[in-house]
């Protein structure tokens, strides 16, 4: 039995501290909750509108505990709905009603996509393609219209909602180790982190990602960013962020730390020895200078890991401080190639993608000690790799980055320029050892675990859109919400947490489950009906399940099943299935096997050669009679009673088994019944067919008749060219288009930020303008004398030239005369 005393405890103080007029509260199932059936008769066309035009949204976030939120997009409304898990029965999920209205406090422009909250449950995101808003949840609030209204303040205001950028928010996230932190990978090839304690306008930290060298891109997908994710807690994965670019390609920057983030002591002193241990002990040079700057980055971002054992024993979590190598910036580690086999090609390690359309999302999960990276692509297929490698921070020396300080010389901002290293590309081999990977600057390369194919239908007008999450309960589970539904992938194998647990396994490939499909009809013609939520719920008993909101605003609550999951079927293939072997074991026992063979055969005994003139009246016939009275008695009479138990004993089960045939008969004879009823509707339609194919193939018979119709065949060569058209029809135009619409953008931010700076100029100094003013106009009359001159200069060639033709004319009269 399962006792929510703090649930109801929060709930009751949250009704005494809030500012709405209390009311009796009625938990109810989740998806009978009146947020979500009030509205589910008509009232989500706007959001189905806003969801076909802007793909798949997620508008649904849980807090980790006892708390839903729920964005109303016709409402402009947030609904924070307290829910009890397991409870009255240990699978379901209620939820109070009335919820909790949130408002913000301010009038919201844009059209939100996306809503997250953070770790402590504080702040949300309301995050749309065009501009960002934090709402917190508690501190200063009011009431209006029995709503609770929320201080909401707008994310890089001048960057991305202002009238003239052509910025799109690409992806936004919460840093894992911070409350505060966003990280946000925009339009324009720039991932920022902002700090919301300090500074909601100008972001802390910058990174300008530069893939490729300028003027060295291939094709436009190249250079254009599509998703990003955050590290996980594991080595250098915490102060990593994984970027995904248009073509597949994946990269990494290392480290990446917000300032004033809190880390696991334990976690820092060990990545801190591992360089001791690994880097400054390596036999090559570039391993010693890469581990001496990671260390000394460490040991000023942590100053705590240069003190005394006995000045940091209690230490359990360690605070970063601010701060920036002044000569260099990171580097742009990747693209993350596939590792390579002994005898394997090297060019299938730098081999271009092998899904079809463009990259559309990515994730990093965890799993024990594998990093999993999954992309999926348009074409409905999802690329699952795993790091073979560790990853190592890098820079790039000679490179500053822009600094901003305060008053007492402390960083409160920084901007870099990240560039890769086309140098350090190298391909990494299985047989590798050891010292020629640790520490010399190369990407970590790429296991293949699978390639999954979601089977999704074919889209004319567009690519297909998915969102991927992990399970919290199970980390091997992860699910895929595209516009078909939500399926469920399980991994299987895991190269590193298989062979630390001492399993020597074959790589299995993943398992794929639907779990909820959102298509009208069973025909692949129907449309589906697009999804506005979703949210993978768990508590501490080892129950999970999925809350999927449609663009309706219908609610559906499914429990997930964890146990076992991760144990597929064992089929031995060498060893061939006896079908006979099978039925036997299939075939329960009605009569033992013992029975069926009959009485066990008894050897008479010896009898005397004068048996027969032996009378029965005698003795010697009274005890023949006898012995062979007690022979028959103990075998055949035992055997006669234990047919006769065997047979009462099975009798009702007989009865049942007979009972069940003739059941299963009437069923087959209605069925033919109903079959020979269709028979005259099926042979109808056959020759409707076979009429319509002979018609068919007439005019498949004209059309070949005509003109123009025995065409060649494409060659290699022209098909080639032709997949090269689509590829860049369905990619690279795209990624034109944004790569012109972020220039366009920047150009108007500079132009208007040099003339803010002029003005501003011009007012502190009045005593520059004279001087700049007849620096202005002096440049103007030089530009006159040399446009002068420039003329005459032109006239003067063009009567040189004249001059040369006609003596080129005289002389070739003089010659034919």
């Amino acid at each position: 039995m399962r006792f929510n005393f703090d649930i109801a405890e929060s709930t009751e103080d949250d009704s005494r501290r809030s500012l709405t007029p209390k009311e009796d509260v009625q938990w109810v199932p989740l998806q009978n909750h009146p947020v979500f059936t009030t509205t589910a008769d008509g009232g989500g066309t706007a959001a189905t509108a806003s969801a076909s035009a802007g793909g798949v949204r997620n508008l649904l976030a849980w807090d980790g505990a006892s708390r839903l939120y729920y964005w109303d997009s016709n409402q402009q409304c947030l609904h924070r709905i307290s829910i009890r898990l397991g409870e009255p029965d240990p699978t379901s999920v209620v939820a109070a009603s009335p919820s909790k209205v949130l408002r913000a406090d301010k009038e919201l422009n844009f059209v939100v996509n996306k809503i997250s909250i953070n770790r402590n449950g504080s702040a949300l995101l309301l995050a749309g393609s065009d501009d960002l808003c934090v709402m917190y949840l508690y501190g200063r609030s009011s009431t209006k219209e029995n709503a609770i209204v929320c201080r909401t303040v707008s994310i890089g205001s001048q960057v991305y909602s202002s009238d003239s950028s052509a910025i799109r928010i690409l992806q936004v996230s919460w840093h894992p180790y911070s409350d505060t932190h966003v990280g946000i990978l925009s339009s324009d090839s720039v991932f920022r982190l902002f700090d919301l304690s300090s500074a909601v306008v100008q972001p802390e930290q910058e990174y300008y990602l530069q893939p490729v060298e300028p003027g060295r891109s291939r094709n436009a997908a190249s250079i254009c960013p599509v998703d990003f994710s955050f590290g996980g807690d594991h080595l250098w994965d915490r102060f990593s962020v994984f970027v995904l670019f248009s073509d597949g390609s994946v990269y990494i920057l290392c480290p990446v730390v917000p300032f004033g983030s809190v880390y696991k002591w334990e976690s820092i002193l060990e990545i801190y020895s591992d360089a001791h241990t690994f880097g400054l002990k390596s036999a090559k040079s570039a391993a010693v200078n890469n581990s001496n700057m990671a260390i000394s980055w460490l040991e000023a971002t942590f100053p705590e890991v240069a003190q005394e054992a006995t000045d940091r024993e209690n230490l359990s979590t360690i605070k970063a401080h601010s701060h920036a190598l002044f000569d260099a910036s990171l580097a742009l580690q990747g693209p993350l190639r596939k590792v390579c086999h002994g005898g394997e090609d090297e060019d299938l390690a730098v081999r271009g993608a092998e899904c079809e359309g463009r990259a559309v999302s990515f994730l990093y999960n965890l799993v024990s000690k594998d990093s999993i990276l999954v992309t999926a692509w348009s074409g409905g297929q999802l690329q699952i790799d795993a790091l073979a490698d560790e990853i190592q921070p890098v820079w790039i020396t000679g490179s500053a980055p822009r600094l901003r300080v305060d008053s007492f010389d402390h960083i409160r901002g920084i901007a870099m320029i990240c560039e890769s290293i086309p140098a350090e590309h190298s391909i990494v081999k299985l047989d590798q050892p050891l010292d020629n990977t640790v520490w010399l600057g190369h990407p970590p390369p790429l296991l293949r675990l699978a390639i999954v194919d979601l089977a999704l239908p074919r889209k004319t007008e567009g690519s297909s859109l998915i969102t991927m999450f992990a399970d919290p309960l199970m980390p091997e589970r992860i699910y895929s919400l595209h516009e078909g539904g939500v399926d469920s992938i399980v991994l299987h194998f895991l190269p590193f947490t298989s062979q630390i647990n001492g399993k020597d396994e074959n790589i299995k490939t993943p398992s794929v489950h639907p779990v909820l499909s959102t298509c009208q009809g069973e025909t692949s013609s129907s449309s589906p009906s697009p999804l506005s939520g979703f949210a993978s719920l768990s508590d501490s008993f080892g129950y999970s399940w999925v809350v999927v909101v449609t663009s309706t605003q219908e609610c559906v609550v499914l429990e997930m099943k964890t146990w076992n999951l991760l144990l597929p079927i064992q089929i031995d293939k060498e060893k061939p299935i006896d079908m006979e072997q099978q039925k036997e074991k299939d075939t329960p026992d009605i009569i033992s096997k013992e029975l069926l063979s009959g009485p066990k055969s008894v050897l008479a005994p010896q009898a005397s050669p004068n048996l027969r003139s032996i009378s029965a009246d005698s003795i010697e016939g009274r005890s023949a009679l006898h012995q062979y009275f007690k022979l028959f008695h103990e075998n055949y009479v035992e055997y006669a009673h234990k047919v006769y138990f065997e047979l009462k004993h099975h009798g009702p089960q007989l009865k049942r088994i007979i009972d069940d045939q003739h059941a299963r008969l009437d069923e087959a004879q209605q069925k033919i019944l109903r079959v020979e009823a269709k028979q005259p509707m099926l042979d109808e339609r056959i020759d409707r067919a076979v009429q319509r194919h002979n018609s068919l193939e007439q005019r498949l018979q004209r059309l070949r008749r005509l003109p123009g119709a025995h065409k060649k065949p494409l060659s290699r060569a022209e098909r080639e060219f032709k997949s090269e058209l689509d590829q860049f029809t369905g990619v690279e135009l795209d990624a034109l288009r944004s790569s012109i619409d972020t220039l366009r953008a920047r150009l108007k931010r500079y132009t208007k930020s040099s003339k803010d700076n002029v003005t501003t100029q011009r007012r502190k100094i009045p005593g520059r303008n004279h001087a700049q003013d007849a620096q202005i106009s002096q440049l103007k009359s030089s530009l006159e004398k040399l446009s002068l001159l420039n003329s005459e200069s032109t006239k003067k060639v063009e009567l040189v030239e004249s001059a040369i033709k006609t003596m080129e004319s005289s002389k070739n009269k003089t010659i034919l005369s």
